[in-house]
């Protein structure tokens, strides 16, 4: 599988080892316990995809840069990853999930008190270092916060509704994925000092991206295994959080056969037809057609940039995405 465009950048490098520094500075708690469970899934690696994007934004600045990304960029970055990462504990204790990143979630290991604690200090950290970055920062990530939590009620008030309308399920990843994204963008554009007009379409990239992100992340749910993603596969349709390919498919021939199998909690054999039936069709390949318009959009957005390393590098994660899919795709 190819790399990542953004880690080839120049100083992608160092940059990434400044984004992990400054993690473990944040995570770093006065007890050792919340230490360790703030800290946890920053030992399973990740991406760091909001806080890279935070400094390639900020890179796409007037005359450039030669150098590393300025600190508070990178701290701006930070302070993304950190609601991201704190979402994803308060999510594991509301799907009751047992793994993240190939290890032991945190609820798992700790208990849900521990893990929505652990969460909330998280948030809190990434407040106060947007907080330090100014008030518009610090109001933005705010913002963001709520939105993200709109995104999660939206998706659970839909819970096993095999109704559920696409405009729905647009309205919860647009506030659960792609508005970190957005907010990453923004932040690094704001922090570098870019231009208002610029600032604008960068945040309109990472929201872009971000749509095309929790698509082609859904897809991967319906397709890929228990391996290649870390954690169960196929766990929306068990939780009830009917993505895209499983919209597409209830709307699709095997439709009524899938109607009769969701619309409550499934395990075993149940789960293995619904899975089967999501493949089959042009459920799939449609979900994965709109998550290709929201990148080809990214990268238009990114047009005006080009001059800048930094964009190309944005632009090559857009279309990253398909690639990469397409390798799993492959080996499904």
């Amino acid at each position: 599988m190819a790399t990542n465009p953004l880690l080839e950048l120049p100083h992608a490098d160092e940059n990434r080892d400044r984004v992990e520094e400054q993690l473990r500075l944040a995570v770093t708690a006065p007890t050792e316990a919340m230490t360790d469970m703030a800290g946890h899934l920053l030992g399973a690696g990740g991406k760091r995809v909001r806080p890279l994007f935070a400094i390639a934004a900020g890179a796409c600045r007037p005359g450039g840069s030669d150098g590393p990304a300025p600190i508070d960029v990178v701290r701006g970055g930070v302070s993304v990853e950190l609601v991201h990462l704190g979402s994803l504990l308060h999510d594991d204790v509301i799907d009751e999930a047992e793994t993240r990143r190939g290890i032991d979630s945190v609820n798992a290991r700790w208990g849900n008190l521990r893990a929505i604690l652990a969460g909330d200090f998280l948030l809190a950290k990434a407040s106060e270092i947007a907080a330090s970055l100014g008030t518009e920062v610090a109001g933005l990530l705010a913002a963001t916060i709520g939105e993200l939590c709109t995104g999660e009620v939206v998706e659970l008030d839909d819970a096993y509704n095999v109704e559920r309308t696409e405009a729905a399920y647009f309205q919860a990843i647009d506030g659960k994925t792609a508005s970190l994204l957005a907010t990453a963008c923004r932040i690094g554009g704001i922090v570098a000092d870019l231009p208002r007009d610029d600032i604008d379409r960068l945040t309109q990239f990472g929201k872009a991206y971000g749509m095309a992100f929790q698509i082609v992340d859904d897809v991967l749910d319906v397709i890929a295994t228990d391996e290649q993603l870390g954690k169960p596969a196929a766990h929306d349709l068990v939780e009830g959080a009917y993505n895209l390919p499983t919209l597409r498919a209830l709307a699709g021939p095997q439709g009524d056969e899938l109607r009769t199998i969701l619309g409550a909690p499934i395990e075993g054999e149940a789960w293995t037809r619904a899975r089967d039936l999501v493949r089959q069709g042009d459920a799939v390949p449609s979900a994965i057609a709109t998550a290709q318009t929201y990148v080809d959009r990214a990268c238009d957005l990114l047009t005006p940039f080009e001059e800048h390393p930094a964009a190309l590098g944005l632009q090559g994660a857009s279309r990253h995405l398909i690639a990469s899919l397409d390798a799993v795709r492959t080996t499904a």
